[in-house]
């Protein structure tokens, strides 16, 4: 019994083989039902008292041997079944790779460029760590001006002239302080406000602020231009401008535009007038043109700034502005085809 034992154990592992059925057939000649291996622990009770240690590890060793042997072989038939079928077919598709997404705010943002570049509006942009004077004291905001307070600052520690500039109007500062009249350019980028952060505010968000400085600017020239932005992205051309105050234009005004009641978001976000504020606008005021070297005598200008946060929101009907800055994908992915 004892060497009918061992010469299976021999016979199992030189066995090899990169057949299927060959593999198969050697599973069920061992681990069947009527097996092999059944067979020798049915005859374990035949054998002599004497021999029943021995006899019993051998045959531990046996079924041992044989699992190992079952598994090894059909992991082999694997692998070589799948690495066929992944090289041999060289007709087969190839992998899916999935096509990335502009994120709203750059659709947005690349929108807003496209219309004002139609009409001569050049792109320009500036540091986003500033100094005071390009971003408060060369807008008419001297150093103590009360309207400081209207924007909390995030100023670096070490050096309160330095700061994260709050508009992109310091952009236009720098642009007029190196180029001569006539300009016209629009200022996208990324600003910093200390704000709470809310589903309708945050302390980071970007802007578009426009300027146009030539001979003979006027308030009409103003009106004219925003109702052509906005009836070319919002398809809208009913606009009012209500009197407002920035320290930087004078006249101010704030532009709002009609939504329409139609539909039950439309009562929503309108708060049921139909109106909704867009952005701020207003001629260049006299002081801005002086600290930046322009002759306000000769000439005049205007200037606007719109949040891309807010005009995102108000395209695509999102209701919290945080959800521009989360990264998650199941809300970017929806963008894939714009």
């Amino acid at each position: 019994m004892l060497k009918t034992v061992k010469d299976h154990l021999k016979k199992v592992k030189i066995f090899n083989s990169s057949n299927v059925l060959e593999v198969e057939d050697f599973r069920i000649l061992y681990n069947g039902k009527k097996g092999i291996l059944t067979t020798l622990f049915k005859s374990f009770r035949e054998v002599p008292d004497i021999e029943k240690k021995e006899y019993g590890k051998i045959l531990n060793d046996l079924k041992k041997e044989v699992n190992e042997k079952i598994l090894s072989l059909q992991r082999n038939l694997n692998q070589a079944s799948s690495s066929s079928n992944f090289y041999g077919d060289l007709t087969r598709p190839s992998f899916p790779y999935e096509i990335g997404s502009n994120h709203p705010l750059t659709i947005v943002k690349n929108r807003i460029i496209e219309i004002f570049s139609m009409i001569g509006f050049v792109i320009s942009e500036g540091p986003e760590v500033e100094d005071d004077w390009h971003n408060f004291t060369a807008l008419n905001l001297p150093e103590y001006h009360p309207a400081r307070e209207m924007q909390d600052t995030f100023f670096i520690q070490t050096n309160p002239d330095i700061l994260l500039r709050t508009h992109t109007s310091s952009v236009q500062v720098r642009y007029m302080e190196e180029n001569k009249p006539p300009l016209r350019t629009i200022s996208p980028g990324r600003v910093f406000r200390n704000e709470a952060i809310s589903s309708r505010s945050h302390c980071i968000f970007h802007q578009v602020e426009g300027l146009y400085i030539d001979e003979n600017v006027s308030f009409a020239d103003l009106k004219q231009t925003l109702i052509y932005f906005t009836e070319s992205l919002f398809g809208k051309s009913k606009i009012r401008l209500r009197p407002s105050y920035f320290p930087f234009t004078e006249p101010s005004a704030e532009v709002d535009i009609y939504w329409g009641l139609e539909t039950e978001i439309d009562h929503k976000i309108t708060k049921g007038t139909g109106w909704l504020e867009i952005m701020g606008c207003g001629m260049v005021d006299p002081n801005v043109l002086k600290n930046c070297n322009i002759d306000p005598d000769k000439f005049s200008g205007y200037a606007f700034g719109m949040g891309i946060e807010r005009i995102a929101m108000l395209l695509y009907q999102i209701g919290d502005i945080r959800m521009f800055f989360e990264n998650d994908l199941r809300f970017l992915k929806q963008f894939k085809s714009l």
